[in-house]
């Protein structure tokens, strides 16, 4: 297992390469630059912007800004004399071209005494991804399990009824909803949090990641679950007088949640690095907000930074959604 743990970590290196690369083209063929405007929106002068290109090497041929920014080029020094950034490599996601003097790195997950950790873009993020993703998997699989134990009565047709609505129904559609019957008819939540740590702030965005999550997980909990229930050895088990509840949770339960654990990884994954829209639209300080802003203003690290913390997190979900199969499954083996 040890070997196939550093095998599959090895995987995550060219799987990262080959999504920056694809990254570094789109943003690369998009019309605009970072330096068309100024943050207050005003064109900036010629001469301010040859020299703004020239100190991140955006002059360059576009192969050659590539390696630069994964650090297998040297790039030029600031004033200090120390270097504009080391390389991706390196563990340097570049400077923001729109935050004077600051990396991707330090805004993505900038801490310190008075501000921890949970208090930067990626923590308020990681916390209001887990927050979606425990209350889906409170209600889904539940409402899976209850359907596929009530197969075709009333329990099963609400919950897949219900769970279809959710299904169909996109996250910002949900949340507009939200907005408007608690947010503004009966002022019970608000839609934009003046301060992020009163908890009443964290209902209606966590209920919008939530209740998508839920609808699909209860579907596929009792599509499973119905599968599971119809194999042999569950009537073997039956057939020897074990009880319903040990059947259900030895058996039963334990089968059926190996295709759910493949999905819930890199859900979980993409919760915690950033829902663009909810974040957008209840204007919450994380990174799926700090992505749509960086498109925007074309900031060309931000970018590439927000997407590789992406791509990685969904590599390392899949990693451990695969070692999750030999807990849930003894049969699987690793090689």
């Amino acid at each position: 297992m040890f070997r196939y743990l550093i095998r599959r970590l090895l995987w995550i290196v060219p799987v990262l390469f080959t999504i920056s690369m694809i990254t570094f083209v789109m943003m690369k063929v998009t019309p605009g630059g970072p330096f068309d405007v100024s943050s207050s929106g005003r064109e900036l002068p010629r001469e301010l912007v040859e020299s703004l290109e020239r100190r991140y090497h955006l002059h360059e041929p576009e192969w050659k800004q590539y390696l630069i920014y994964m650090g297998l080029l040297p790039t030029s020094t600031g004033a200090d004399g120390r270097p504009v950034f080391k390389g991706v490599f390196q563990g340097d996601l570049g400077p923001s071209y729109q935050y004077k003097g600051r990396s991707v790195t330090e805004i993505l997950f900038e801490a310190g005494p008075a501000r921890p950790w949970w208090e930067s873009r990626f923590g308020r993020s990681a916390q209001l991804g887990v927050l979606g993703f425990l209350l889906g998997i409170s209600i889904g699989i539940p409402l899976g399990i209850i359907a596929a134990l009530n197969h075709n009565r009333f329990a099963d047709y609400a919950s897949l009824f219900g769970a279809t609505i959710f299904v169909s129904t996109p996250n910002f559609v949900v949340a507009i909803f939200l907005m408007i019957v608690f947010g503004l008819w009966l002022h019970w939540l608000p839609i934009v949090a003046r301060s992020w740590h009163e908890p009443s702030a964290w209902v209606l965005p966590t209920f919008c990641l939530g209740v998508g999550q839920a609808a699909f997980i209860t579907r596929l909990t009792r599509a499973t679950m119905l599968e599971v229930l119809r194999q042999d050895y569950i009537r073997t088990a039956r057939a020897k007088g074990l009880r319903d509840n040990v059947v259900m949770l030895r058996h039963a339960l334990r089968n059926a949640m190996i295709p759910v654990a493949t999905v819930l990884g890199p859900a979980l994954a993409a919760l915690i690095t950033g829902t663009f829209f909810i974040e957008t639209m209840f204007s919450f300080p994380g990174m799926g907000r700090l992505f749509v802003q960086s498109i925007s203003q074309r900031d060309y690290s931000m970018i590439m930074g927000t997407t590789l913390l992406f791509a990685f997190m969904i590599a390392l979900a899949n990693l451990v959604v695969d070692l999750v199969y030999g807990w849930l499954d003894p049969r699987i083996t690793y090689s």
